[in-house]
């Protein structure tokens, strides 16, 4: 292999280690909106572990191509329509919990003003 290819064989194996690591932490994070409780997550992060590890040995580059790209759609086709957010964070449930009052909306503190 000359030196040119040798880089562009490296530079996609790097950017395929890459997207497999992407791939697995966003499946591993959703796993958690299905599972909620911590005894059924770790059966299902297991068995998606091992679902990666089963092709860890794949070197051909254009089958780890289709591979990838059979896992996003898969990812994409069961990701959950609801994903859990923290309370604390945008979109959480206590996000902007108590927000600024319409306009137009007189608040009055009867008894609480100074005299």
């Amino acid at each position: 292999m000359s030196g040119a290819t040798t880089a562009a064989y490296l530079a996609r194996r790097a950017a395929q280690k890459e997207r497999v690591r992407i791939l697995y932490r966003r499946a591993l994070k959703d796993t958690l909106n299905w599972a909620v409780h911590r005894h059924l997550f770790y059966q299902d992060a297991s068995d998606l572990r091992e679902k990666f590890e089963a092709n860890k040995h794949v070197e051909d580059l254009d089958t780890i191509d289709k591979m990838i790209a059979v896992g996003e759609a898969t990812y994409d086709k069961w990701r959950h329509p609801d994903p859990y957010i923290v309370p604390w964070a945008p979109g959480g449930s206590k996000f902007t919990r108590n927000p600024v009052p319409p306009s137009g909306i007189e608040i009055v503190n009867k008894g609480l003003e100074d005299p």
